[in-house]
């Protein structure tokens, strides 16, 4: 599925000019971003937001991307860029609103409760509890199977940096999974006194 050449090739024609190449291009990594941007912003409704404004800046910047690089590394830097971008923005304007609004009390959300009850999957919502800079590892690691190498290329970090990283989220999934089996163990005892 991944064709690095091929990639590079229709990048090379879409800055000739060529629609038909750029539709390939978004029609060959479309559902890797679209996942990885689903998982490290979590909301749907920005997501696809989000993945618009990543193809229109990758659409803006191909001209300052090099062939000699793997494209999807490149797009998935672009990616990363955007997303941060997005939770910037949305951090000031939750920032904001909790000033103006210090004395209204939300409503109760009950909906994240009954997806939970849905489809419960407690790896996932270990992963969406990491730190988001472990998230972006996991997620590119895992999810994508981007090698630490891609990975150190496409978040513009070291590769030491990455492999960190991923040491760092896999001790705290571990450790958090080994509290809720201590925990739920603790409990059925409990239960049994």
């Amino acid at each position: 599925m991944n064709h690095p050449k091929q990639d590079s090739e229709l990048a090379a024609l879409v800055l000739a000019g060529s629609r038909e190449a750029y539709s390939e291009l978004y029609e060959r990594t479309i559902t890797e971003v679209y996942r990885t941007v689903r998982f490290l912003i979590g909301e749907s409704s920005d997501t696809d937001d989000v993945v618009q404004e990543i193809y229109i800046q990758a659409y803006r910047s191909l001209g300052q991307y090099d062939a000699a690089r793997p494209f999807r590394s490149w797009l998935m830097g672009v990616a990363m860029r955007q997303i941060r971008a997005y939770r910037r923005k949305r951090w000031n304007h939750i920032r904001l609103i909790k000033k103006a609004q210090q004395s209204i009390i939300a409503a109760y959300d009950f909906s994240g409760e009954v997806v939970d009850k849905i489809s419960y999957r407690p790896l996932i919502t270990s992963v969406e509890r990491l730190p988001f800079k472990l998230k972006q590892v996991v997620i590119l690691h895992y999810l994508n199977e981007y090698s630490q190498e891609e990975i150190a290329d496409a978040l513009g970090i070291p590769l030491g940096t990455v492999k960190s990283r991923i040491h760092a989220a896999l001790k705290k999934l571990r450790s958090k999974r080994s509290s809720e089996i201590l925990l739920r163990g603790k409990v059925e005892d409990l239960h049994e006194a």
